[in-house]
């Protein structure tokens, strides 16, 4: 049994943000990294289901230079068997399709059961590398999944959430793919010694053959000029409703 767990390390912004000469991305000192807290969550239950099982193998892979290595070797920190890095330097700010078409040929040769995504990244939030290599891999894919009950063969019955609360239960055929929503477990921290042998482990570095074209580029970043601040609005509910009529009277011209 093998499951692969996509990661990703995300940029978390500072309280200051500059941009780079040409405007296009956030100057990287003032940004900070770390590992995607979904795919914490898709690691930590990969690792469960290995636990539950009594065996099989995680494999953690990553699109990202060498400085994505801190957010993987916390994958292998936490339980992961082995991790694969791809890279090429045209991969720099690549959309989802560029991220997954680097992923999918790395994911098909392992050959696993289950494949898991978190369901977006915290930097991104476009939630579609994971739907783009379901379809790149001709995988049945459920999104959003927060629970999942699978006897290491044969199909899987997951809840998957639904706008409202809702919860749906539906059994997929293995393999799969699942992009997993925070919460459905407690992600393990990691020991000071399985930290050290993590910074021991290889990680495997694949080059991508062909990265494809972008499916969009950023031609610009800005700050978005500041208005004249926010109105208080106080006294009766009516005099505070009568008050917002206006305001949008006035904005509608």
């Amino acid at each position: 049994m093998k499951i692969v767990v996509c990661a990703k390390q995300v940029a978390v912004l500072g309280d200051e943000v500059e941009f780079t000469d040409d405007e296009r991305a956030v100057d990287p000192d003032f940004l900070d990294f770390a590992l995607n807290e979904w795919d914490t969550y898709a690691t930590e239950e990969a690792l469960q289901i290995r636990e539950r099982l009594g065996g099989g193998e995680v494999v953690v892979v990553s699109v990202g230079d060498e400085d994505a290595e801190d957010a993987i070797r916390r994958c292998l920190a936490m339980g992961a068997d082995r991790a694969i890095r791809v890279w090429s330097d045209e991969l720099e700010g690549a959309d989802p399709m560029r991220v997954a078409g680097a992923l999918a040929p790395i994911v098909q040769k392992e050959g696993p059961e289950l494949v898991f995504c978190g369901v977006q990244s915290s930097d991104a939030v476009q939630a579609a590398t994971g739907a783009a290599l379901a379809e790149l891999l001709d995988l049945p894919r459920v999104a959003v999944v927060t629970t999942i009950d699978w006897s290491g063969s044969g199909p899987a019955t997951v809840n998957r959430e639904l706008e409202g609360g809702l919860i749906d239960v539906t059994e997929v055929d293995t393999p799969a793919l699942f992009t997993i929503q925070t919460g459905i477990n407690e992600p393990r921290y990691a020991t000071l010694r399985a930290i050290k042998q993590a910074e021991q482990k290889e990680i495997e570095f694949v080059a991508p053959e062909d990265v494809g074209e972008a499916a969009y580029r950023v031609r610009r970043m800005f700050l978005p000029p500041k208005g004249e601040g926010a109105e208080m609005l106080d006294g009766s509910p009516t005099a505070i409703a009568e008050r917002i009529a206006d305001i949008v009277r006035e904005r509608l011209g």
